[in-house]
Protein backbone atom coordinates (compact mmCIF):
# COMPACT_ATOMS: atom_id res chain seq x y z
CA UNK A 1 0.00 0.00 0.00
CA UNK A 2 1.02 3.79 -0.68
CA UNK A 3 0.25 5.91 1.32
CA UNK A 4 1.06 9.81 0.92
CA UNK A 5 -0.21 11.96 4.30
CA UNK A 6 -0.03 15.89 3.87
CA UNK A 7 2.50 16.03 0.93
CA UNK A 8 3.75 20.07 0.20
CA UNK A 9 6.51 20.41 -2.11
CA UNK A 10 7.97 23.98 -2.56
CA UNK A 11 10.49 25.03 -5.02
CA UNK A 12 12.62 28.19 -4.24
CA UNK A 13 12.63 30.31 -7.47
CA UNK A 14 13.77 34.22 -8.46
CA UNK A 15 9.76 35.15 -7.80
CA UNK A 16 9.94 33.50 -4.27
CA UNK A 17 8.89 30.24 -3.18
CA UNK A 18 6.76 28.22 -5.40
CA UNK A 19 4.04 25.82 -4.02
CA UNK A 20 4.64 22.47 -6.57
CA UNK A 21 2.23 20.26 -3.77
CA UNK A 22 0.09 21.85 -1.37
CA UNK A 23 -1.22 19.07 1.44
CA UNK A 24 -1.69 16.39 -1.13
CA UNK A 25 -3.17 12.98 1.03
CA UNK A 26 -3.62 10.06 -1.08
CA UNK A 27 -4.08 6.04 -0.29
CA UNK A 28 -3.63 3.49 -3.29
CA UNK A 29 -4.39 -0.22 -2.57
CA UNK A 30 -1.64 -3.20 -3.74
CA UNK A 31 -2.30 -4.14 -7.20
CA UNK A 32 -4.08 -1.23 -7.68
CA UNK A 33 -3.67 0.80 -11.32
CA UNK A 34 -4.19 4.28 -9.71
CA UNK A 35 -4.26 7.12 -12.53
CA UNK A 36 -2.88 10.90 -11.06
CA UNK A 37 -4.08 13.13 -13.99
CA UNK A 38 -4.07 17.04 -14.48
CA UNK A 39 -3.32 19.49 -16.76
CA UNK A 40 0.16 21.10 -17.45
CA UNK A 41 1.54 22.39 -14.56
CA UNK A 42 -0.75 20.87 -11.79
CA UNK A 43 1.87 18.97 -10.30
CA UNK A 44 1.98 15.32 -11.20
CA UNK A 45 5.35 14.59 -12.35
CA UNK A 46 6.39 16.30 -8.90
CA UNK A 47 4.57 14.25 -6.93
CA UNK A 48 5.29 10.94 -8.17
CA UNK A 49 9.01 11.50 -8.15
CA UNK A 50 8.03 12.29 -4.47
CA UNK A 51 6.58 8.44 -4.49
CA UNK A 52 9.91 7.66 -4.73
CA UNK A 53 12.26 10.34 -2.97
CA UNK A 54 14.01 11.54 -6.38
CA UNK A 55 12.16 14.56 -5.01
CA UNK A 56 11.74 14.73 -1.47
CA UNK A 57 8.73 16.49 0.26
CA UNK A 58 9.27 19.85 2.28
CA UNK A 59 6.72 17.99 4.50
CA UNK A 60 4.37 15.45 4.71
CA UNK A 61 4.97 11.40 4.68
CA UNK A 62 5.29 8.98 1.93
CA UNK A 63 4.70 5.39 3.46
CA UNK A 64 5.08 2.22 1.53
CA UNK A 65 4.06 -1.09 2.99
CA UNK A 66 3.69 1.19 6.54
CA UNK A 67 7.31 2.61 6.38
CA UNK A 68 7.87 5.99 5.88
CA UNK A 69 10.24 6.68 2.91
CA UNK A 70 10.87 10.52 4.58
CA UNK A 71 12.36 9.28 7.78
CA UNK A 72 14.58 6.18 5.93
CA UNK A 73 18.60 6.15 6.14
CA UNK A 74 20.25 6.51 2.27
CA UNK A 75 21.08 2.66 2.78
CA UNK A 76 17.48 1.95 3.37
CA UNK A 77 16.34 3.98 0.88
CA UNK A 78 18.22 2.90 -1.48
CA UNK A 79 17.27 -0.85 -1.08
CA UNK A 80 13.18 0.05 -1.06
CA UNK A 81 14.11 2.20 -4.28
CA UNK A 82 14.72 -1.30 -5.93
CA UNK A 83 11.25 -2.47 -5.13
CA UNK A 84 9.95 0.79 -7.28
CA UNK A 85 10.63 0.67 -11.03
CA UNK A 86 10.20 3.95 -13.38
CA UNK A 87 9.01 4.20 -17.00
CA UNK A 88 8.99 7.80 -18.77
CA UNK A 89 8.05 9.70 -21.72
CA UNK A 90 11.63 9.32 -23.55
CA UNK A 91 12.68 6.00 -22.59
CA UNK A 92 15.65 6.62 -21.44
CA UNK A 93 17.44 3.71 -22.88
CA UNK A 94 21.24 3.39 -23.52
CA UNK A 95 21.57 4.07 -27.05
CA UNK A 96 25.31 2.13 -27.00
CA UNK A 97 23.87 -1.12 -25.54
CA UNK A 98 21.71 -3.82 -27.43
CA UNK A 99 17.91 -4.26 -26.02
CA UNK A 100 19.57 -7.66 -24.13
CA UNK A 101 22.01 -5.22 -22.25
CA UNK A 102 19.64 -2.80 -21.69
CA UNK A 103 17.58 -4.72 -20.03
CA UNK A 104 20.59 -6.83 -18.00
CA UNK A 105 21.71 -3.17 -16.60
CA UNK A 106 19.91 -3.21 -13.51
CA UNK A 107 20.93 -6.53 -13.09
CA UNK A 108 24.19 -6.31 -13.07
CA UNK A 109 24.32 -3.35 -10.86
CA UNK A 110 22.80 -5.51 -8.23
CA UNK A 111 25.27 -7.65 -8.57
CA UNK A 112 23.58 -10.84 -10.38
CA UNK A 113 25.65 -12.85 -12.70
CA UNK A 114 25.95 -12.33 -16.17
CA UNK A 115 24.13 -15.83 -17.30
CA UNK A 116 21.75 -15.74 -14.86
CA UNK A 117 21.13 -11.44 -16.26
CA UNK A 118 21.09 -12.63 -19.51
CA UNK A 119 18.43 -15.24 -18.62
CA UNK A 120 16.32 -13.03 -16.50
CA UNK A 121 16.48 -10.37 -19.43
CA UNK A 122 15.25 -12.66 -22.49
CA UNK A 123 12.54 -13.59 -19.90
CA UNK A 124 11.51 -9.88 -19.74
CA UNK A 125 12.05 -9.27 -22.72
CA UNK A 126 9.46 -12.53 -23.84
CA UNK A 127 6.82 -10.89 -21.51
CA UNK A 128 6.85 -7.71 -23.52
CA UNK A 129 6.62 -9.30 -26.37
CA UNK A 130 10.43 -8.55 -28.25
CA UNK A 131 12.63 -11.48 -27.77
CA UNK A 132 13.15 -11.26 -31.17
CA UNK A 133 15.33 -7.57 -30.80
CA UNK A 134 17.51 -8.80 -28.20
CA UNK A 135 20.21 -7.92 -30.17
CA UNK A 136 18.92 -4.97 -31.65
CA UNK A 137 20.28 -0.81 -30.36
CA UNK A 138 17.31 1.54 -29.70
CA UNK A 139 17.81 3.09 -32.58
CA UNK A 140 16.69 0.55 -34.68
CA UNK A 141 13.36 0.79 -32.49
CA UNK A 142 10.19 2.41 -32.90
CA UNK A 143 8.71 4.29 -30.08
CA UNK A 144 6.38 1.48 -29.21
CA UNK A 145 9.49 -0.86 -28.92
CA UNK A 146 11.54 0.93 -27.02
CA UNK A 147 8.84 1.57 -24.47
CA UNK A 148 8.48 -1.64 -24.62
CA UNK A 149 12.54 -2.42 -23.68
CA UNK A 150 11.94 0.45 -20.74
CA UNK A 151 9.41 -1.70 -19.50
CA UNK A 152 11.31 -4.86 -19.23
CA UNK A 153 13.92 -3.11 -18.21
CA UNK A 154 11.73 -1.74 -15.41
CA UNK A 155 10.73 -4.82 -14.15
CA UNK A 156 14.14 -6.88 -13.83
CA UNK A 157 14.57 -5.89 -10.49
CA UNK A 158 11.00 -7.76 -9.29
CA UNK A 159 9.18 -4.04 -8.51
CA UNK A 160 6.04 -3.67 -6.08
CA UNK A 161 5.66 -0.99 -7.60
CA UNK A 162 5.32 0.30 -11.17
CA UNK A 163 5.63 4.52 -12.39
CA UNK A 164 4.47 5.66 -15.42
CA UNK A 165 4.93 9.29 -15.83
CA UNK A 166 3.64 10.21 -19.71
CA UNK A 167 4.82 7.03 -20.66
CA UNK A 168 2.69 7.40 -23.61
CA UNK A 169 3.04 11.15 -24.74
CA UNK A 170 5.24 10.21 -27.21
CA UNK A 171 3.03 7.84 -29.17
CA UNK A 172 0.59 7.35 -31.77
CA UNK A 173 -2.98 6.17 -30.31
CA UNK A 174 -2.78 2.65 -31.45
CA UNK A 175 0.78 2.26 -29.83
CA UNK A 176 -0.23 3.92 -26.96
CA UNK A 177 -3.28 1.37 -26.14
CA UNK A 178 -0.88 -1.60 -26.75
CA UNK A 179 1.62 -0.34 -24.51
CA UNK A 180 -1.60 0.38 -21.88
CA UNK A 181 -2.60 -3.31 -22.87
CA UNK A 182 1.13 -4.66 -21.66
CA UNK A 183 0.88 -2.67 -18.91
CA UNK A 184 -2.27 -4.04 -18.15
CA UNK A 185 -1.65 -7.45 -18.52
CA UNK A 186 1.21 -7.22 -15.97
CA UNK A 187 -0.32 -5.63 -13.69
CA UNK A 188 -2.60 -8.73 -14.05
CA UNK A 189 0.04 -11.51 -13.91
CA UNK A 190 2.65 -10.10 -11.64
CA UNK A 191 0.48 -8.07 -9.34
CA UNK A 192 2.58 -5.18 -9.76
CA UNK A 193 0.71 -2.07 -8.33
CA UNK A 194 1.07 0.50 -11.47
CA UNK A 195 0.75 4.50 -10.67
CA UNK A 196 0.09 6.14 -14.21
CA UNK A 197 1.20 9.87 -14.55
CA UNK A 198 -1.08 11.58 -17.22
CA UNK A 199 -2.76 14.72 -19.17
CA UNK A 200 -5.13 12.57 -20.88
CA UNK A 201 -8.35 11.25 -19.57
CA UNK A 202 -8.54 8.71 -22.31
CA UNK A 203 -5.39 7.18 -20.22
CA UNK A 204 -7.00 7.21 -17.26
CA UNK A 205 -10.35 5.04 -19.04
CA UNK A 206 -8.29 2.61 -20.84
CA UNK A 207 -6.58 0.76 -17.88
CA UNK A 208 -7.06 2.75 -14.83
CA UNK A 209 -9.36 1.52 -11.74
CA UNK A 210 -8.95 4.75 -9.66
CA UNK A 211 -7.84 8.59 -10.26
CA UNK A 212 -7.19 11.78 -8.53
CA UNK A 213 -7.48 14.59 -10.00
CA UNK A 214 -4.83 17.53 -9.53
CA UNK A 215 -5.32 21.27 -9.83
CA UNK A 216 -2.46 23.44 -9.41
CA UNK A 217 -0.95 21.61 -6.79
CA UNK A 218 -4.18 20.36 -5.02
CA UNK A 219 -5.92 17.45 -4.78
CA UNK A 220 -9.31 18.51 -6.13
CA UNK A 221 -11.36 14.54 -6.68
CA UNK A 222 -10.26 11.47 -6.10
CA UNK A 223 -12.50 8.00 -6.65
CA UNK A 224 -13.12 5.57 -8.62
CA UNK A 225 -12.87 6.28 -12.35
CA UNK A 226 -16.64 5.34 -13.28
CA UNK A 227 -17.66 7.18 -10.64
CA UNK A 228 -15.26 10.65 -11.51
CA UNK A 229 -16.91 10.59 -15.14
CA UNK A 230 -20.12 10.09 -14.80
CA UNK A 231 -20.17 12.55 -12.07
CA UNK A 232 -17.83 14.88 -11.68
CA UNK A 233 -17.78 17.42 -9.13
CA UNK A 234 -15.24 20.25 -9.60
CA UNK A 235 -14.37 22.55 -12.27
CA UNK A 236 -11.19 21.36 -12.87
CA UNK A 237 -12.95 17.68 -13.21
CA UNK A 238 -15.62 19.08 -15.46
CA UNK A 239 -12.38 20.21 -17.84
CA UNK A 240 -10.50 16.88 -18.23
CA UNK A 241 -13.89 14.90 -18.21
CA UNK A 242 -15.36 16.77 -20.87
CA UNK A 243 -12.58 18.60 -22.47
CA UNK A 244 -13.92 20.64 -25.75
CA UNK A 245 -16.93 21.66 -24.43
CA UNK A 246 -19.86 22.45 -25.84
CA UNK A 247 -20.68 25.77 -27.83
CA UNK A 248 -24.96 25.96 -27.57
CA UNK A 249 -25.04 29.67 -28.53
CA UNK A 250 -24.52 28.88 -32.18
CA UNK A 251 -27.66 26.57 -32.75
CA UNK A 252 -30.90 27.57 -33.58
CA UNK A 253 -33.08 25.94 -30.85
CA UNK A 254 -35.76 27.10 -28.51
CA UNK A 255 -34.78 24.42 -25.70
CA UNK A 256 -31.42 22.27 -24.80
CA UNK A 257 -31.22 20.38 -22.03
CA UNK A 258 -28.00 17.37 -20.69
CA UNK A 259 -27.69 14.25 -20.49
CA UNK A 260 -25.21 12.33 -18.61
CA UNK A 261 -24.98 8.81 -18.50
CA UNK A 262 -23.88 7.46 -15.65
CA UNK A 263 -22.30 3.89 -16.71
CA UNK A 264 -25.44 2.60 -18.18
CA UNK A 265 -25.06 -0.02 -21.32
CA UNK A 266 -22.96 1.41 -23.67
CA UNK A 267 -25.25 -0.62 -26.13
CA UNK A 268 -28.56 0.97 -26.02
CA UNK A 269 -29.38 3.40 -28.77
CA UNK A 270 -30.94 6.46 -26.62
CA UNK A 271 -31.59 8.68 -29.45
CA UNK A 272 -32.83 5.98 -31.84
CA UNK A 273 -35.04 4.60 -29.39
CA UNK A 274 -36.33 8.13 -28.55
CA UNK A 275 -37.71 8.46 -31.61
CA UNK A 276 -38.84 4.87 -32.12
CA UNK A 277 -40.67 4.67 -28.58
CA UNK A 278 -42.22 8.68 -28.84
CA UNK A 279 -41.89 9.38 -32.46
CA UNK A 280 -39.61 12.85 -31.33
CA UNK A 281 -36.75 14.15 -33.31
CA UNK A 282 -34.39 15.77 -31.52
CA UNK A 283 -30.93 17.30 -32.53
CA UNK A 284 -27.22 16.23 -31.14
CA UNK A 285 -25.66 19.47 -30.59
CA UNK A 286 -22.28 18.05 -29.47
CA UNK A 287 -21.59 14.65 -27.10
CA UNK A 288 -18.34 13.76 -25.43
CA UNK A 289 -19.28 9.97 -24.48
CA UNK A 290 -17.11 7.06 -23.86
CA UNK A 291 -17.29 3.34 -23.36
CA UNK A 292 -15.95 1.74 -19.83
CA UNK A 293 -16.36 -1.90 -20.18
CA UNK A 294 -19.12 -1.94 -22.11
CA UNK A 295 -20.64 1.11 -19.68
CA UNK A 296 -21.98 4.58 -21.21
CA UNK A 297 -19.96 7.58 -19.67
CA UNK A 298 -20.06 11.52 -20.80
CA UNK A 299 -22.60 13.34 -21.74
CA UNK A 300 -24.57 14.84 -24.64
CA UNK A 301 -26.33 18.36 -25.74
CA UNK A 302 -29.76 17.42 -27.47
CA UNK A 303 -31.98 20.46 -28.85
CA UNK A 304 -35.44 19.53 -28.40
CA UNK A 305 -38.24 20.30 -30.79
CA UNK A 306 -39.97 23.89 -30.83
CA UNK A 307 -43.04 22.46 -29.94
CA UNK A 308 -43.25 22.17 -25.99
CA UNK A 309 -45.76 19.12 -26.10
CA UNK A 310 -43.34 17.35 -28.68
CA UNK A 311 -40.09 18.97 -26.36
CA UNK A 312 -41.77 17.76 -22.83
CA UNK A 313 -42.72 14.10 -24.26
CA UNK A 314 -38.69 13.85 -24.88
CA UNK A 315 -38.20 14.72 -21.61
CA UNK A 316 -40.23 12.64 -19.96
CA UNK A 317 -38.50 10.10 -21.90
CA UNK A 318 -35.51 10.53 -21.26
CA UNK A 319 -35.93 10.99 -17.44
CA UNK A 320 -37.84 7.40 -17.35
CA UNK A 321 -34.23 5.73 -18.46
CA UNK A 322 -31.99 4.17 -16.17
CA UNK A 323 -28.50 5.59 -15.05
CA UNK A 324 -29.54 8.89 -16.99
CA UNK A 325 -29.29 12.08 -15.34
CA UNK A 326 -31.29 15.00 -17.54
CA UNK A 327 -30.72 18.73 -16.84
CA UNK A 328 -31.89 21.89 -18.60
CA UNK A 329 -29.00 23.99 -19.76
CA UNK A 330 -30.44 27.23 -18.51
CA UNK A 331 -27.67 29.54 -19.88
CA UNK A 332 -28.64 28.89 -23.19
CA UNK A 333 -28.66 32.36 -25.61
CA UNK A 334 -30.25 31.68 -28.99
Amino acid sequence: MIELQEITKIFPTSDGPFTALDRISLTIQDGDIFGIVGMSGAGKSTLVRCINLLERPTSGQVRIDGQDLTAMTAGDLLKTRRSISMIFQQFNLLMQRTCLKNVCFPLEIAGVQPAKAKQRAMELLEIVGLPDKADAYPAQLSGGQKQRVAIARALASDPKVLLCDEATSALDPTTTRSILRLVQDINRRLGITVVVITHEMAVVEEICSHVAILDHGHMVETGRVDEIFSNPKTDAARRLVYPDGVQIDQFPVARVVRVVFNGGSSYEPLIASLAIDCGVKVNILGADTRNIDGKAFGSMLLGLPEDQAEAAKAVQYLKSQRDLTVEEVSDYHG
